[in-house]
């Protein structure tokens, strides 16, 4: 499958120098101008690489968004940097490079360059796992909203409501996960929600030992789904010496 790169970017000469650069690498481009149009082709389409301009609005969230996707559609994130934004957002975000404007063939040559091999390899493991349990979302001063979640993962889950969620940015969670009696509760970040009731959300505010938890009861859970490798009878393999004596 041709790897394929998303540029959200609007300065036109920016484009054409990242466009000459990837197709150098055999990389195809998309291109779209804003954070909501990148996270819903994100959620669509399978990138390679994702290139943010970190002037535009919503950049953060678009990153935050992409970090969250499992890791065989993970793309590679570039963080277009100008002089007003910092590099250690970036990077909190889920930026993988630096590109500083304006841009120049060179440096970004040198970034992809350095970046092709995980372009290029092929992350099938996930660590993101389907989970069935309530999820109660607290908004502001409202009432708590009872959701389902869909899957989880370290960094963070994404849910089904009845209805669509409020608009919040920041919201607080509560969960007890299948199993356990130790209830996480925590904050998150509201990245993407839909018409639908849907929403995927990033852990902003867990405790260090919320975290060692959650991360120790999805290793437990993920040992346990693996499958057995099957084992052959013993009948079966003295019939097969029997046969080839």
């Amino acid at each position: 499958m041709k790897l394929k790169a998303l540029l959200m970017c609007r300065n036109q000469q920016s484009l054409r120098l990242l466009k000459t650069v990837l197709d150098d690498f055999e990389i195809g481009q998309d291109c779209c101008c804003s954070a909501q149009e990148a996270i819903e082709l994100v959620t669509r389409g399978n990138y390679s690489a994702l290139v943010l301009d970190f002037d535009l609005p919503g950049a953060i969230q678009a990153a935050r968004f992409a970090r969250l996707t499992p890791p065989h559609r993970r793309p590679v994130t570039f963080a277009m940097l100008g002089a007003s934004a910092e590099i250690e957002s970036a990077l909190q975000a889920g930026a993988n490079f630096a590109l500083y404007k304006p841009l120049s063939a060179e440096q970004v040559t040198h970034s992809v360059r350095a970046a092709y091999g995980f372009i290029r390899q092929d992350r099938r493991r996930s660590d993101r796992q389907a989970v069935e349990t309530v999820v109660y979302l607290l908004f502001g001063k409202q009432a708590a909203i009872p959701t389902l979640m869909l899957d989880l993962s370290e960094e963070g889950l994404s849910v089904q409501a009845a209805a669509p969620l409020p608009t919040f940015d920041k919201v607080d969670v509560h969960f007890l996960l299948p199993g356990a009696r130790r209830p996480i509760e925590g904050a998150a970040e509201v990245i993407w929600a839909d018409d639908a009731g849907r929403a995927g959300l990033f852990f902003t505010d867990l405790p260090p030992s919320t975290q060692r938890y959650l991360k120790n009861w999805l290793v437990r859970r993920a040992r346990k789904s693996q499958p057995l490798r099957p084992i052959r009878p013993v009948g079966s393999r003295l019939k097969t010496t029997l046969l080839t004596v």
